[in-house]
């Protein structure tokens, strides 16, 4: 393939249409026309459907453009940064990033990275859901326990447990009943096997109050509406203050926080710098240094 005419279709993509990627860039329409026209020539497929006044991509030409167009910007911004005598990292660094971690360490996160690397321009979005991290344009994403994807590669860089958890009032069952229950999201009544200091057990519980974040679910929990299974990083120091009583670990596997990202890119400066960041903020990737991060 092609390298300079396939930039100039990402060129064309990019501006939508001939005419005003000429302008932006001061190129021959001619000579984008035609570059364009050998590409569709060497790949024998069609990428631009060229209407009398607009400009489309047909599915093989959005493919072609999603997959590639960020791969030529890293070029380019990586060409500019030798030119320039330095490699430090600059440009849109996009991340997705889970709700809860989010909503407690994430915003602290950004501004110090957005702090120690003026030249990035740091988004973040918060989902749970699975992305699509070539086809939806991030460079990062931050997920707990993710499937196995062979496109993508990370490592995990935060571990957290399940912990059952009750205000100080709500006295733990002895006989068996179900205990009033503050839940995530949607769900049946259910039990929690733990383990505590006394071996293992088993905790039936019926959901009396579903909220979908767990920062709530904990505030709920605080309040004395009934007993919760949180991180125990989102409520150590509750536990250690005797604001919350621990009722046990929960049996199961570990919590783990990945940072991922596409096998097939470089890793860029900007991404590596932010991985860097984050080893930084948890050297050891404990739940108490998570805690002590949150609390601090």
């Amino acid at each position: 393939m092609d390298l300079l005419a396939l930039a100039d279709f990402n060129l064309v993509a990019r501006h939508g249409g001939f005419g005003r990627a000429a302008r932006a860039t001061g190129r021959p329409k001619a000579t984008l026309s035609r570059r364009v026209a050998e590409l569709e020539a060497d790949l024998g497929l069609r990428l631009l459907e060229r209407g009398a006044r607009v400009l489309q991509l047909t599915d093989e030409g959005q493919v072609l453009y999603e997959r590639t167009g960020a791969l030529l910007t890293e070029i380019d911004e990586t060409a500019a940064s030798l030119a320039a005598g330095s490699t430090r990292p600059h440009g849109r660094l996009r991340i997705s990033a889970p709700l809860l971690f989010s909503q407690t360490a994430m915003g602290k996160l950004a501004a110090g990275f957005a702090l120690a690397y003026p030249d990035v321009r740091l988004e973040v979005t918060t989902e749970d859901r699975p992305v699509d991290m070539v086809e939806e344009g991030y460079d990062l994403v931050i997920r707990v326990n993710p499937d196995p994807d062979e496109n993508l590669v990370g490592r995990i860089f935060l571990r957290d447990r399940l912990v059952v958890v009750a205000g100080p009032g709500l006295a733990r069952p002895e006989d068996g009943s179900r205990v009033p229950a503050v839940a995530r999201g949607a769900g049946a009544a259910g039990e929690w096997k733990v383990r505590g200091p006394d071996g293992p057990a088993r905790i039936a519980f019926e959901p009396v109050l579903r909220l979908s974040s767990l920062v709530m679910v904990r505030d709920a929990v605080r309040a004395g509406v009934g007993a919760g299974c949180l991180p125990v990083s989102l409520v150590s120091r509750d536990i250690a203050n005797g604001v919350l009583a621990h009722w046990g670990d929960v049996d199961g596997p570990e919590v783990a926080l990945w940072a991922l990202y596409p096998s097939r890119r470089l890793l860029s400066a900007r991404v590596s710098a932010f991985l860097d960041f984050l080893k930084a903020a948890f050297p050891q990737g404990t739940p108490d240094e998570l805690a002590g991060y949150l609390a601090g």
